[in-house]
């Protein structure tokens, strides 16, 4: 998990994170949803937003360039995105965003705790 979030919600320092200390009352009907990022490659400045506030790791800078000089970022985790939007809300070049995943059976069940 990127930085300051990763410590907000438990993760690094053992405990898994977003463990709460209730169930939801739809548990049994609420699904896990799944997306698709989409990258401008030629739009990006390489600021990194993107990859640092991405709750899911989903996304790193390439080591490759644009055609302005700069390091876009790549899915490096495509299974792990649960488009929430949050990459192209906070893009300040409008260089990324994400589509809901077009096969049905990509939302799963969230397991419940035991």
């Amino acid at each position: 998990m990127g930085g300051r979030l990763a410590q907000v919600l438990g993760a690094g320092n053992g405990a898994s994170p977003m463990e709460y200390w209730r169930q939801p009352l739809d548990l049994d009907r609420v699904t896990i949803p799944h997306g698709e990022v989409r990258i401008i490659r030629e739009r990006c400045k390489g600021c990194g937003f993107c990859v640092e506030y991405c709750p899911k790791d989903v996304l790193a800078l390439s080591e490759e360039f644009n055609q302005k000089g700069y390091h876009p970022p790549e899915v490096v985790d495509a299974e792990g995105c649960v488009n929430c939007h949050l990459c192209e809300m906070i893009c300040p070049d409008f260089a990324i965003y994400s589509v809901a995943s077009q096969e049905e059976d990509q939302c799963e069940p969230i397991q419940q705790a035991s």
